[in-house]
């Protein structure tokens, strides 16, 4: 079979661009090894999201006498718990099935292989066939690293996959890493009734974020009942009938007791295996090398998503596979711009961010305007009862660009975009300051914080 595009990996890189393709004619297949939707709709973003939302709603119910409501009898089913995010998760993979007919892309399950230019070795249940394209996408995205001194048995020390499957609630559980994935089942399994302990090897938890966000995230968190442990290694962990988790500062160690490890330091990328090495495929610190338009060295193969050192993000490979395949038929496009990327993560209190961070924006030589507006003073959120958190801005002092917007707080993951549509169209503070926002809404601090900013802030 002759195509005119192969995608290999169907995650939110892999599927988007094999459906931008077929919307610009190009005769597409897509190669996936186990579920439609990879990493992310089975594995991941979406059902994460969905155990997430169960750990909301218990803490509601645990909250309701706050609301004035009087809650008798609630039990936690964490066996419907899991299940619930497993069949969200099975019913979005048939969602992409669907859009696969929709879109007249044909799939082809099995391990694919790229032998030669334009030709995939695609094996299943030990069978091989071969297909060509003129050109070849790879979309096959990450998994969990695992540290060396860490080993991961699924069992007792387990990685995000396990946790999304859990037989039942670990009476103690210690998370090794505080990014994303860590704090959002450190939320989770302390809202479900473990008691959770975060190690984090940086200074800060969220240790990407500004600072005044993990400030306010470990404040939230010890709330919560999340003990946290900043500038702190896992040195090993001894597995028995319990774990022991070796954890060791600049000037101490001590030893944690726990049911559970869950191993949170981060992705590697899926590159073994799918024929690079043989193809003489550029790769650099365990990442594919490629041009601005997604280009390998080899002509008639690209990559985007995960496997790349641009941020790990569904939204960032969706957007890197658009523009790989209108670039492959001739449109008339432009580079990502990777400075205006929003990053989210869902615990709750929930992190939302897009450009500098008040500290980088300082080292780069900006002298900066700061604003922040605090959840606490306003109106929408005291009465949805989630007055944690605020909305930081920063601006260059001197031309009034909007270098960086930070918040923390509920559903703040729903109000980012409006800074990231902002700064692609290069507005000003004062044009956000003049820009009517709609009260009683969160969405209020925004302006608020920009308020704050240029000295004209109203409700602090």
């Amino acid at each position: 079979m002759n195509y005119d595009l192969i995608v290999i990996g169907s995650g939110p890189g892999g599927y988007v661009t094999a459906i931008r393709a077929s919307q610009l004619g190009l005769k597409t297949a897509i190669i996936e090894k186990e579920s439609l939707g990879g990493i992310c709709l089975n594995w991941g973003c979406i059902p994460t999201k969905a155990l997430l939302k169960s750990a909301q709603v218990f803490e509601y119910i645990n909250k309701a006498s706050t609301y004035g409501i009087q809650v008798n009898g609630s039990n936690l089913d964490f066996v419907e718990v899991i299940k619930r995010s497993r069949d969200i998760a099975n019913g979005m993979s048939k969602g992409i099935e669907y859009l696969m007919k929709k879109n007249k892309i044909d799939v082809i399950f099995g391990h694919g292989k790229i032998t030669e230019p334009g030709k995939v070795e695609v094996t299943s249940s030990g069978k091989k066939e071969s297909y060509k394209s003129t050109h070849i996408i790879l979309a096959t995205g990450a998994r969990s690293r695992v540290l060396p001194n860490i080993p991961q048995d699924g069992s007792k020390v387990i990685g995000y996959r396990e946790a999304m499957t859990l037989k039942e609630i670990p009476k103690k559980l210690v998370i090794i890493g505080s990014g994303a994935i860590g704090v959002e089942f450190a939320y989770f399994y302390a809202t479900m009734g473990s008691e959770v302990t975060i190690v984090e090897y940086q200074k800060n938890i969220v240790p990407i974020e500004d600072n005044d966000i993990s400030k306010q995230l470990q404040r939230s968190f010890k709330k919560l009942g999340i003990k946290i442990l900043t500038q702190t290694s896992v040195e090993k962990v001894d597995v028995k009938d319990k774990c022991i988790v070796h954890a060791k500062t600049k000037d101490s160690e001590q030893t944690i007791d726990c049911d559970v490890v869950l191993s949170a330091v981060g992705i590697e990328a899926n590159t073994e295996g799918i024929g690079l090495e043989e193809l003489g495929v550029s790769i650099e610190n365990g990442r594919v090398v490629v041009d601005k338009f997604y280009r390998t060295n080899i002509p008639g193969i690209y990559a985007i998503g995960d496997m790349l050192p641009t941020q790990a993000l569904a939204h960032v490979a969706s957007a890197e596979g658009i523009l790989c395949v209108e670039k492959i038929t001739g449109h008339d496009v432009e580079p990502l711009n990777y400075s205006n990327i929003p990053g989210c993560t869902y615990c709750s209190p929930e992190i939302a961010s897009v450009g500098l961070t008040e500290e980088k924006a300082k080292e780069l030589g900006y002298e900066v305007k700061v604003g922040k507006f605090p959840f606490s003073a306003s109106g929408k959120a005291s009465a949805a009862g989630h007055k944690d958190g605020f909305v930081k801005v920063i601006f260059d002092a001197k031309y009034g660009e909007w270098l960086g917007c930070h918040m923390i707080g509920y559903n703040v993951t729903e109000m980012i975009a409006e800074a990231v549509v902002a700064r692609r169209l290069e507005t000003t503070g004062m044009e956000i300051l003049k820009s009517v926002h709609p009260h009683p809404t969160m969405s209020e601090a925004v302006m608020e914080a920009v308020a704050d900013a240029y000295d004209e802030v109203i409700h602090i």
